[in-house]
């Protein structure tokens, strides 16, 4: 059976890569932070799905337990022919009233984990000639958004980029840019009032997001924008001024 590994696996948009990947034969090694919940789910998908469901708890803001993650994905007597690079890391406040601290471990999770987990999983998929790395970006990619945004524009360019080098070899690299989906994000945030943020024809559900998501991956994406009213967002972040773009400041946070 094939496995993949996903980051941020206990909640959201990496619950239901975990849950449609068990769904369609995939083993599992799920990664996040909170060790009960992550065992509740690995249990939970181990029993629905008849999968094996391996349990990695870290942190991708330490060095030490991100290197943990990093070995297991290099680990080539146990193979890993997928990850999904979903960990996620939202600020509530503005550049210049978040402490440096927090900015750092939002840079690290964002654009660091995504950078040296990649690193660590390609070589071996390369050596097999197969496998395949979808990074979860955002809509906020494309729009001026602050660091957040720069990190996901980051990651774009990056997906991009090793897209274009790995394809032929075998190895699919494919960045997805949600908007506004139905999880536990905003709430972290501290955001009360989830549905105030954005009008609800922005939102979507985590099930049609990933099914989507994983059809792109499938076909050889580069990049797979949700539905048709984020890519009209995307195409017209393409052709509006700066100016304009800075008004749209409260979309895109997955």
């Amino acid at each position: 059976m094939p496995t993949a590994l996903v980051t941020g696996a206990t909640a959201g948009i990496g619950l239901e890569f975990a849950r449609q990947l068990a769904a369609s034969g995939h083993d599992l090694v799920l990664v996040a932070r909170d060790a009960a919940r992550l065992e509740s789910v690995a249990a939970d998908l181990a029993r629905t799905h008849g999968v094996a469901a391996e349990v990695l708890v870290a942190d991708l803001v330490d060095p030490e337990q991100l290197a943990t993650v990093e070995q297991r994905l290099a680990d080539r007597a146990r193979p890993v022919d997928v990850l999904i690079n979903n960990a996620g890391f939202g600020l509530k406040e503005r550049f210049d009233v978040n402490p440096i601290e927090l900015e750092q471990a939002q840079h690290d999770v964002l654009v660091r984990a995504v950078l040296r987990l990649t690193h660590a999983a390609v070589p071996g998929m390369l050596e097999r000639g197969r496998g395949g790395v979808l990074n979860v970006s955002s809509v906020a990619a494309f729009l001026p958004r602050g660091t957040y945004s720069a990190a996901k524009a980051w990651v774009n360019s990056f997906s991009l980029w090793a897209h274009q080098e790995y394809a032929a070899r075998g190895v699919r690299v494919m960045a997805l840019c949600p908007g506004f989906v139905r999880t536990e994000f905003h709430q972290r945030l501290g955001v009360a009032d989830r549905d105030a943020t954005a009008p609800r024809v922005l939102w979507l559900e985590p099930d049609r997001l990933v099914r989507d998501a994983l059809a792109d991956f499938e076909r050889g994406r580069a990049i797979s924008v949700p539905s048709r009213r984020y890519k009209v967002i995307v195409g017209a972040s393409r052709l509006v001024p700066r100016s304009a773009l800075q008004r749209l400041q409260g979309l895109g946070r997955k």
